[in-house]
């Protein structure tokens, strides 16, 4: 029997046998694993600080030394456990209040192997360690859970009254529409036309969103704001009443010849006459509550890097100069309490002075000059903890483009140390989950936010995989539809950069308001609504490749978030076109059901929400990874080709699965269709031989 004889047929225990009597230098690199999951990580907390508890795995008497190498000291960790197919070592260490960083080196013979985040390694790669942060803890029901997001505007009309109507005022000079058409779609300058959802439409769908397995809320901004989108806030304090409740509704509209809203009396009265927007803030609570009694969560969207043209604190429109209970607007005085909140240009004078600092250079939206102000960094603070707080109840922020806060990195961090602080003093359960593109690791060190958006080491890598395109359509790439290596190369390099805490709360989109449609990025087109129409968007849509990419977004490490609309079938370019109105009544009703599926499936199994994952190979279109924990082990397998079947062998030991045990279908999509439980598949040498017909997706369990 020669060294290099081809071992792919043996038997896996014969393997693993000849690997110890033949091979002994070699480290069966496949086997070798850990992570930031509880077996394998965990803190006991005493006076001095932490004690941490590190596990390694390596293949059965495959290995003669463990080390874990702690800020460059080598301990050498004791084999504790094994099993049929894996020895397990441990390490008790000292770490105090944690920092340290770590990796594992395993040593046979004369091979030596280094683990770190993106697995086995030839050589130290210090840049991807794992670090000891025993203090950083997510909340808990967060960890997996389903969250649901709702641009409000497009999702349901409970309360007609309180509609914006035409001619109401001027935004971006233009005056606002209201859309009487709900199944009309965008246009190119969409942000001033209104489509009347609202928060009593939210609480019409409960029913809905509890029925379709949602754990979380999360709505797009609902503070008082000209826009559609309301990231241009007028007022953190209230709840705009065009969402809410309008109680008091006096006051005209503009005539055909204004051009500017001072003369907007319905406007003004609606949004700043106190009646109403406490009764909006009144209903908010209700919903809330209503929420809560459900046992689902809520966040909002916190606005806190720029504020609006409109905002009281600026009042460029001059919408507050006039009105009762209102100190008056850097933008209509040098004299405003509110001046050291902008940046306003040398020598430039008032009153009217529009003068100041727009976030990207737009003036209407000032940016909000945090350095030169503990007024404003302070209010902000206090409205962080606000909405967290009774009678609200909020549970938790998404923070808009969090990166950019402030006028320096060294500020941003302070704030967002301040910020993370304020509320989780006011509500330790509350999660902070910011918006960020690129590398998050300076924020989540345990210190600032929780997680982030997961574009990065979630959206990006599906979408190139499955569709080609990136997440705006903007672009296509033959070199990446199907390119399993670079699919796991992006994934394992970005999710790295996450500490396990924050990976697992990550928010795992496949579309949102700022992007184009998956289920539009599945006819592998390029476009913009105002470059091709909308109708494009629509055209040559493949349901079995968004089935897919479900699929992956339930059983991937993190918290699958729905965009509203995306369960039902809804298409779309970028924004503004992503913000279709959610088609009641002309739902894709076995899309919602496979969601139902998929998400209760999500929920079921542990492993899912807060397993371990780990690649089990793949071939062009196919890829094949594993969750699992010490109780059970789930397979994903899909082909993404849209008319060739593909053969493959899954190494399913590498989850601790032995021969001969068998594995239930859970779950497979094809392009005819789905089914639940269609039967088993059986483990011969370590695998399970698939053929995968195109274009689709199972899930197999295999439990205790």
């Amino acid at each position: 029997m020669g060294l290099n004889m081809d071992l792919k047929n043996m038997p896996y225990t014969e393997q693993l046998q000849f690997y110890v009597n033949h091979m002994h230098p070699l480290i069966n690199k496949n086997a070798l694993f850990a992570d930031g999951t509880v077996y394998y990580r965990s803190f006991i907390k005493n006076d001095s600080g932490y004690t941490a508890v590190l596990r390694f795995r390596t293949g059965i008497n495959n290995v003669e030394f463990v080390y874990v190498v702690l800020d460059g000291r080598e301990i050498a960790m004791k084999k504790f456990m094994k099993d049929p197919l894996f020895d397990y070592y441990e390490a008790v260490i000292p770490c105090g209040k944690g920092g340290q960083e770590y990796y594992f080196k395993a040593v046979s013979g004369r091979m030596t192997v280094y683990y770190n985040k993106r697995g086995a390694m030839d050589e130290v790669q210090s840049y991807y360690s794992f670090r000891l942060v025993p203090d950083f803890h997510t909340p808990d029901w967060a960890k997996g859970a389903v969250f649901y997001q709702i641009f409000v505007d497009r999702f349901c009309n409970g309360d007609p009254s309180n509609d914006v109507v035409d001619n109401e005022y001027i935004y971006i000079h233009q005056r606002v529409a209201q859309v009487k058409d709900w199944g009309s779609l965008p246009q190119p300058m969409d942000v001033g036309r209104f489509y009347g959802g609202d928060l009593q439409g939210v609480m019409d769908k409960l029913d809905y969103l509890q029925d379709l397995g949602v754990d979380v809320i999360y709505l797009n901004p609902i503070f008082v704001s000209p826009s559609n989108h309301k990231y241009d806030i007028q007022d953190y304090d209230y709840i705009d009443p065009h969402f809410g409740r309008i109680i008091e509704d006096s006051g005209r509209v503009l005539e055909h010849w204004e051009n500017e809203n001072t003369g907007a009396g319905r406007f003004i009265c609606r949004v700043a006459n106190k009646k109403n927007l406490e009764a909006s803030n009144a209903l908010f609570i209700q919903l809330v509550e209503e929420i809560h009694r459900r046992g689902m969560k809520v966040i909002l969207d916190g606005v806190f890097n720029h504020c609006g043209s409109f905002n009281k604190w600026m009042d460029r429109e001059r919408i507050y100069e006039y009105q009762e209970g209102y100190e008056k607007g850097a933008f209509i005085t040098q004299d405003s309490p509110y001046h050291s909140f902008f940046k306003f240009a040398a020598n430039s004078s008032w009153p009217y002075n529009s003068q100041y600092d727009g976030w990207w250079g737009h003036d209407t939206l000032p940016k909000l000059n945090y350095e030169e102000s503990d007024q404003l960094e302070q209010y902000i603070l206090r409205i962080a903890k606000k909405w967290v707080s009774p009678p609200y109840n909020v549970d938790g922020w998404r923070l808009d483009v969090a990166a950019d806060l402030g006028h320096s990195s060294q500020y941003n961090h302070e704030f967002w140390h301040k910020f993370r602080e304020a509320v989780k003093e006011a509500n330790p359960q509350a999660i902070i989950l910011a918006e960020h593109y690129g590398d998050p690791a300076a924020w989540l060190q345990g210190d600032q936010w929780d997680t982030v958006m997961n574009y990065d080491a979630f959206m990006e890598p599906v979408t190139w995989f499955l569709a080609g395109v990136e997440k705006h359509s903007d672009e296509y790439s033959a070199d990446l539809l199907g390119n399993f290596e670079s699919f796991y190369g992006a994934m394992s390099h970005h999710m790295s950069r996450f500490h396990h805490e924050s990976l697992y709360v990550a928010m795992n989109e496949l579309s949102n308001h700022d992007h184009s449609r998956f289920l539009t990025r599945t006819n592998h087109k390029v476009g913009r609504i105002g470059s091709v129409g909308a109708q494009m968007a629509s055209e040559d849509i493949d349901v079995a490749l968004m089935r897919i990419a479900v699929l992956v977004q339930m059983t991937w490490p993190g918290a699958p978030t729905i965009y509203y609309g995306d369960e039902a079938g809804v298409c779309g370019w970028t924004d503004p076109d992503s913000r279709r109105t959610y088609p009641w009544g002309h739902e894709d009703q076995e899309l919602i059901r496979f969601h139902k599926d998929m998400i209760a499936i999500h929920k079921k199994y542990k492993a899912l929400k807060l397993g371990s994952i780990k690649f089990l190979g793949g071939q062009w279109n196919v890829i094949t990874y594993g969750r699992f924990d010490q109780d059970s082990q789930l397979v994903i397998a899909l082909n993404n080709h849209p008319a060739e079947a593909k053969i493959i062998d899954i190494p399913v030991w590498q989850l601790g699965i032995l021969d001969e045990e068998k594995l239930e279908c859970l779950i497979e999509t094809t392009p005819y269709g789905y089914a639940l439980n269609t039967g088993t598949m059986q483990v011969y040498n370590g695998r399970i031989h698939m053929e995968l017909p195109a274009e689709s997706a199972f899930v197999l369990y295999h439990g205790k």
